[in-house]
């Protein structure tokens, strides 16, 4: 049964029912021949290029299943699916994230798949990136591409500053990024930036390595937040480099990923802990002669271990035509195609065999140590949670904020976080 949808949405809603003619998913021709609507999320032209020429191949092969290529916004995703389910006008299969498949699944908008889809996709992607799109007993979306969290550093700075260079098989631990940070600052130079504007997801996902769960369900199934000593790790590692330290810059918390590239290709930093993808925009953006090096992120108690939220594809349940749906999906993350989009995206792909890839295993650009990441990364710690997104945004958002910038002490973060989250979590679980 789904649940009522916000009300806030019902107007939208409706005026989507009255405007949005001739699109309704799951046509079907006077000559017998089916249109899927894929609406997908890929913005980088690399990335539309190849979600597009893979659409082109699918009609070509398959004239009596036409896919149409509807391009959407990761910036408005969420509220126009809501409100395209809300008017019957879903598209057939939706790219999104796991992280907000949740609401949808619970509500019964999206088609569960375990009895859609086929063998070799089940068992090509590995159990720990299904469990981002389970909720209840049900599988909600096709985890197919994932991004850890990395440090960028100036590998020029790096090496002149004598420091030991990390790999995923031998990493810094958390205490020993906070001495390399203070050795890397200089005068007129920070040994780091976080890029800290979304604090939330970061903080939680990298929390892992530290044995960081932050959620934990009861007996009854309930999800509470628990403040542990695993889950201050990153906090007070962060908060030090700021306040403490002086090996982090304070006005750097309120920006972007994209905002710290200007002061990283100058010098201003020296390492930038940000997602894999962004090495494209190092690649493209970077001044000539500039040397960076992708480096993991710092191991705790439970080593490289770090959350992600996958993107996924998932299927309408009011599409008519979800075997035809799953076929596609299926064709879309064959091992070569998998590979065609990771590349496209610059993430890592979920499928084991696409992850051997020789092309995906290379010095250039840093591919090696992603792959290299692969095995450690786990479903993030909010992923099932119903009101994480009220939680996130209400609580959590400026309680951490708070405690990078100095303004609150340890005490009032996890009093925040746990006593006025958990109010906030209790409503969407009763």
């Amino acid at each position: 049964m789904r649940t009522a949808i916000p009300t806030r949405f019902a107007a939208a809603a409706a005026v989507c029912a009255l405007l949005l003619t001739g699109c309704s998913d799951g046509d079907k021709e006077a000559d017998g021949r089916i249109t899927l609507r894929f609406q997908s999320l890929a913005w980088q032209k690399e990335s539309v290029d190849a979600n597009r020429e893979l659409v082109d191949e699918w009609n070509a092969a398959h004239p009596e299943v036409r896919v149409e290529y509807v391009q959407g916004s990761w910036d408005s995703v969420h509220d126009q699916l809501l409100t395209s389910f809300e008017g019957g006008e879903a598209p057939d299969i939706i790219h999104d994230a796991s992280d907000d498949l949740a609401d949808f699944a619970y509500g019964g908008y999206l088609a569960d798949l375990r009895k859609l889809l086929p063998a070799r996709l089940k068992d090509d992607i590995p159990q720990r990136s299904w469990r981002t799109t389970t909720f209840d007993k049900g599988i909600y979306g096709v985890p197919f591409l994932q991004e850890p969290r990395v440090l960028i550093a100036n590998e020029k700075l790096l090496k002149a500053s004598g420091v030991r260079i990390p790999t995923a098989e031998k990493p810094w631990s958390w205490q020993e990024f906070r001495q390399v940070a203070k050795k890397l600052t200089a005068k007129g130079r920070f040994g780091v930036a976080w890029p800290l504007k979304e604090p939330v997801s970061a903080t939680l996902n990298l929390g892992l390595s530290a044995g960081g769960e932050l959620f934990h369900r009861g007996e009854d199934g309930k999800a509470k937040v628990r403040f542990t000593d695993g889950d201050a790790v990153v906090p007070r590692t962060v908060h030090d480099q700021v306040n403490t330290d002086g090996s982090a810059s304070s006005s750097t918390l309120g920006m972007g990923g994209s905002d710290t590239l200007p002061g990283f290709f100058g010098g201003k930093y020296a390492m930038v802990p940000l997602g894999f993808s962004f090495r494209q925009q190092i690649v493209q953006q970077a001044p000539e002669g500039f040397d960076w090096k992708v480096l993991p992120a710092p191991a705790g108690s439970d080593g490289l271990a770090q959350g992600v939220s996958p993107q996924t594809l998932s299927v309408a349940e009011d599409s008519p035509y979800k075997k035809e749906a799953v076929e596609f999906i299926d064709f879309l993350l064959q091992p070569a195609n998998m590979v065609r989009l990771a590349k496209g995206d610059w993430m890592l792909p979920t499928g084991g065999r696409a992850l051997k890839d020789p092309s995906l295993r290379t010095e250039k650009d840093d591919w090696a140590t992603g792959t290299a990441l692969a095995e450690h990364l786990r479903s993030a710690p909010a992923q099932s949670v119903r009101g994480y997104p009220e939680w996130k945004d209400k609580v959590a958002t400026p309680a951490y904020q708070e405690y990078y910038s100095g303004a609150i002490d340890r005490d009032e973060l996890e009093k925040r976080l746990v006593k006025d989250g958990n109010l906030v979590l209790a409503r969407y679980q009763r």
